[in-house]
């Protein structure tokens, strides 16, 4: 969906020097919404160590518990990532009332003396301490299921979830390779859930048959 919004422009995607999640645990320590790191990081964070550059970092949290990051963000300027005008990418300024559709789940945070993008933010949908999975209503978790911590309290997306995403871009070498990595250390339940969810979100995927050997 393409969208017109006052303020919006054409981001400098030179000008990501993304957090370390441990920074951001810091940041969000009095938090009480559930969140947690996703993507590549939650990979990395699962394994216990950084096994390749990431060049952003993306953190998740439900749609309508965003206010608490906002509030804990104050001083940064939060942006929408969509489509503009011109069929270029464009970033709208945040507006934490508005209604966006599941295009739009994702919400940079910039730091407003230098340009520096430092965190995107999922908006995931959820009801009450339900994780629904937005590839596909159909999937749900209780929140408790969803993420796991570090020893040193940072909170991850589980292996099979952030995999479950990744398998949309299975042809992306980074994505092959955090496959790669977690397979070994998913035990029966993971590779049942990933494969079973997969079965549903991209049919005939060639990761099933990998997580049923």
């Amino acid at each position: 969906m393409t969208v017109v919004c006052s303020g919006g422009f054409e981001p400098d995607l030179t000008k990501w020097d993304a957090w370390h999640p441990a920074e951001v645990a810091q940041r969000f320590a009095g938090i009480q919404a559930p969140w947690y790191v996703a993507a590549g990081w939650s990979i990395d964070l699962f394994l216990g160590e950084q096994r390749r550059e990431h060049e952003d970092l993306e953190i998740a949290v439900p749609h309508d518990r965003v206010g608490e990051m906002v509030a804990a963000l104050a001083g940064f300027d939060l942006f929408v990532p969509m489509e503009g005008p011109t069929g270029n990418a464009q970033v709208c300024p945040f507006d934490a009332d508005a209604e966006y559709d599941e295009e739009h789940h994702q919400t940079w945070v910039r730091e407003p003396a230098t340009g520096t993008w430092r965190m995107d933010i999922f908006r995931d949908p959820s009801d009450g301490d339900t994780w629904i999975c937005r590839r596909d209503p159909r999937i749900r978790r209780p929140y408790r299921e969803v993420f796991e911590f570090t020893p040193d309290g940072i909170p991850y997306l589980c292996p099979e979830v952030a995999l479950l995403f990744k398998a949309k871009h299975a042809h992306l070498l980074k994505n092959q390779g955090d496959f790669a990595a977690a397979l070994p250390r998913l035990d029966p339940a993971r590779r049942r859930w990933l494969a079973e969810s997969l079965a549903l979100v991209h049919p005939g995927h060639e990761w099933i048959d990998m997580l049923c050997e």
